[in-house]
């Protein structure tokens, strides 16, 4: 948590490999992230970190399902295999109904669990979500943050950014950003 500017966004940033630093170590699954070269980080990204934006980052072409593939096919994931999986993360986000829908035929709430399954689909070992109920009326964040509740529940790490009191009492942990520093409270 943290208000604007705090930092939030580039310690998400620093998670994902997309800013470094040289203050600091970070480790990810025991490798120096400093010591891996782009292609390396890339890999990670792709294997082992979902993202789910706050903007949901839909291509508006592209139906759910192969919003969803998307990760899959980087990863050079046969075409029936990434059809399968796709269509499972989209089923553990309820949408299996929609999964001919393109982005426009879609409510904000629906956009974003593609993203949440777009995130899922790669059976990532954490998940990174920016402000993910940002644009959405309270009973569609009730919605989201319950299944991001579930996926904690089943296992998953999830960092996610707010600034939103009522986003940040679903977490068992929170921690508190000001000026790019760690705080007691905000």
């Amino acid at each position: 948590m943290g208000h604007s500017g705090s930092g939030k966004s580039t310690l998400m940033n620093l998670i994902w490999f997309l800013d470094s630093t040289t203050a600091w170590e970070y480790f990810f699954e025991w490798n120096n992230v400093a010591n891996l070269d782009d292609d390396q980080q890339a890999t990670i990204r792709g294997q082992k970190i979902g993202f789910v934006f706050q903007t949901y980052n839909l291509i508006p072409r592209k139906s759910a399902l192969e919003q969803v593939m998307l990760p899959l096919a980087y990863q050079w994931v046969p075409k029936k295999e990434r059809i399968k999986r796709a269509t499972e993360a989209l089923e553990k986000v309820w949408l299996w109904h929609r999964i001919n829908n393109k982005p426009n035929e879609l409510s904000g709430g629906e956009q974003q669990r593609v993203s949440i399954a777009r995130a899922l689909v790669i059976d990532p070992a954490i998940i990174l979500a920016d402000e993910p109920t940002g644009a959405l009326d309270s009973i569609t964040w009730n919605e989201i943050m319950g299944m991001i509740t579930t996926l904690h529940q089943e296992g998953k790490t999830i960092v996610l950014i707010t600034h939103e009191k009522e986003i940040a009492a679903y977490a068992k942990r929170n921690l508190f950003l000001r000026d790019g520093l760690f705080v007691d409270k905000i």
